[in-house]
Formats: structure tokens, sequence, C-alpha cells
């Protein structure tokens, strides 16, 4: 990524925790953390990553209900960030922590076995 596109990732990284904090009203958005944001070099797509606290189906619903909510999202960024085209954006779940906690845990196994 540019310079410029991982100045835009950052700054829509922080407008979407406050848009979807405080402007998506939609109840099947559950409890979320936008991760991490990856933006093209021509500054046309955004993938933002989320995690999601809570069982298979409310992670599946808060995707559901981001993806209806994908034009007004894309509405209030481009209000808030002055770019010539807002990027379309794209949801994509974070599958980073799952794996980070599925190493900690295989590691831990691993150590218990040793002090025995």
């Amino acid at each position: 990524m540019s310079m410029r596109a991982n100045r835009v990732a950052e700054q829509m990284k922080k407008e979407l925790g406050d848009i979807i904090g405080n402007k998506v009203k939609d109840p099947r958005i559950g409890f979320l953390t936008i991760t991490d944001v990856e933006v093209t070099g021509d500054l046309q797509q955004a993938t933002i990553f989320i995690s999601v606290l809570g069982k298979e189906r409310e992670k599946e619903d808060t995707l559901k209900g981001l993806n209806k909510a994908k034009g007004f999202i894309r509405t209030e960024i481009g209000q808030r960030i002055r770019l010539r085209i807002t990027p379309e954006i794209k949801f994509e779940f974070d599958e980073s922590v799952a794996y980070g906690n599925r190493i900690d845990s295989l590691l831990r196994q691993v150590k218990d076995g040793q002090d025995e």
C-alpha cells in the first residue's frame, strides 16, 4: 500500500468506529471491533476486517447488518473524509484473532506436557 493509501485506511478505521458505534442503528450489529482496513493503491476499494464477540449466529447477523448498512456507511465516510471518490467497502471477518488464540492454546498444551 502506498503512503496515501495507509493514511486513508487509518482515517477510515477511526471514522468507521464512530459511524458504526453511534450512527448505525441496526439491532443485528453486535459488539464488534474494527481490526484493520486495507485500501487499494488507487483508493477505489477498501476491505474492512472486523472481529465480533459472540456465537457464530451473532457473527453472521452482524455481517448481514453491516452489509445492509454499507451504503449509509460509505456515504458517511464520504462526508467525513475529503476524497474525490469514496472507496467501495467490503466487510470480512478477521480470522487472525481466532488463529492467534488457537496457537496460544497449542503452545500451552505443549508447555503443560513438558512440565510433567
